[in-house]
């Protein structure tokens, strides 16, 4: 059996650094993310004037209730979907201070529109330096009073994310009615993390109810990141092996490591603990059709080992890939073909059949998810390289070496 230890979810540390931001006092993260993206969120509170210290395995945050430290400030949001996303609404509910975003070109591509139409329908002059919906985008603020949204999160979970977030720093709070939702397992993390934070959000169906009032600080521990631990477990599942990974178990937050289940349905063996997380390999992988709504940044995982299974893999409701850091039901597609394997896709679903993948480079069209993916399927296709590897520092910039080392050390066993 091989473990491997996990850096820190990047979902748990983006929120983790909002509230901490917001919340009355210091707050000691622990093992929090270290990448591009999250360091790019710190920059962000840092250039608002926030105190952020970060040492290797614990950064502090101190907690400004009433908003930014600056009156005026430029945020860059680098690659971030959280931190372009969050960042806004976090100043939104000063009491006043204009705040200018940007990001990156990736980014500037995402969409924020039910975002900031939510945030303009509360009052806040929100607005745009060029496409409707998308960075750049100036927030002037000067309170938010609260009271009733509707909102769609059928594109991203993410903007209901951020408006519970910002509900207690309202006058008021917040009810939200929220129309569609994908990703529903992040919306659970975020009402855990307020409710370690000191708040408790009223869920009735999908409706949700956040009292005005704060947070306050605390020491947060951020457990692995269940979405990158997805890789190593299939590679279990592909290789013959066994692999854990400690600190994800029964009572993890993400609903990511629900990937676990996929494996298990596909054949492998999984045992999840207390604290510890096991796939080991039957020797066998069978074809399987899965709806993949709630999990779909595990989506790129599966796709990349499915060509080895012994029947088509069919990946159901998964529209909302396609507005990621890339169209990544359309790049799975893109290098599945070129590796020779049959694929064929609809708008929210992607079939892919069995076969005998051959080398080739791999388009990641700046996407890390992509490159880790594919590396999995390296692993039994050598020769697999990448037009852009480095891509993997927005969440794991040491993927490659430990992925290495790890692949090593099975071999090994």
């Amino acid at each position: 059996m091989t473990v491997i230890d996990i850096p820190g979810s990047k979902s748990v540390t983006a929120r983790a650094l909002f509230l901490a931001a917001a919340a009355d006092g210091t707050t000691t993260l622990l093992r929090p993310l270290r990448s591009d993206d999250t360091e790019g969120f710190a920059e962000g509170l840092k250039s608002l004037g926030y105190a952020v210290e970060q040492e290797a395995d614990r950064w502090r945050v101190q907690g400004r209730p009433a908003g930014p430290a600056a009156a005026d400030a430029d945020v860059y949001c680098r690659d971030g979907a959280t931190t372009a996303r969050f960042l806004p609404t976090l100043v939104a509910a000063a009491a006043s201070g204009t705040y200018r975003f940007d990001a990156s070109a990736q980014m500037r591509r995402r969409p924020l529109a039910p975002l900031t139409r939510a945030l303009t329908a509360l009052g806040v002059d929100l607005r745009h330096g060029g496409a409707e919906g998308h960075h750049p985008l100036t927030v002037r603020a000067a309170g938010i009073e609260g009271g009733d949204l509707t909102l769609d999160a059928g594109e991203s979970s993410q903007y209901l994310t951020a408006l519970l977030m910002l509900g207690p720093l309202t006058a008021k709070g917040l009810r939200i009615e929220v129309t569609e939702l994908v990703s529903a397992p992040y919306v659970e993390i975020t009402l855990a993390m307020m409710r370690d934070f000191g708040v408790e959000v009223l869920r009735e169906g999908n409706t949700f109810t956040v009292p005005p009032g704060g947070y306050r600080a605390t020491a947060y521990a951020v457990e692995p990141d269940a979405s990158t631990a997805s890789y190593f477990f299939a590679t279990a599942a592909l290789t013959g092996r066994e692999v854990t990974v400690p600190g994800l178990g029964i009572g993890a937050l993400q609903g990511d490591l629900r990937f676990v289940d996929v494996l298990r349905d596909m054949g492998a063996e999984v045992s999840v603990g207390a604290d510890a997380t096991t796939v080991r390999s039957t020797g066998r992988l069978r074809g399987i059709t899965v709806n993949m709504r709630d999990i779909s940044d595990t989506m790129p995982t599966l796709a990349a080992i499915a060509p080895y299974a012994d029947g088509p893999v069919i990946i159901e409701d998964v529209a909302n890939t396609r507005v990621k850091e890339c169209d990544r039901l359309e790049a799975c597609a893109e290098n599945l073909r070129a590796m020779g394997i049959t694929v064929h896709t609809g708008p929210d679903w992607i079939e892919i059949h069995p076969g005998t993948p051959k080398p080739t480079e791999i388009a990641t069209h700046g996407d890390h998810r992509i490159v880790m993916s594919f590396a999995v399927a390296g692993l039994r296709t050598p020769g697999l390289t990448y037009d852009d590897p480095g891509c993997v520092r927005k969440t794991f910039p040491r993927f490659h070496e430990v992925f290495a080392d790890f692949a090593h050390d099975l071999e090994g066993r």
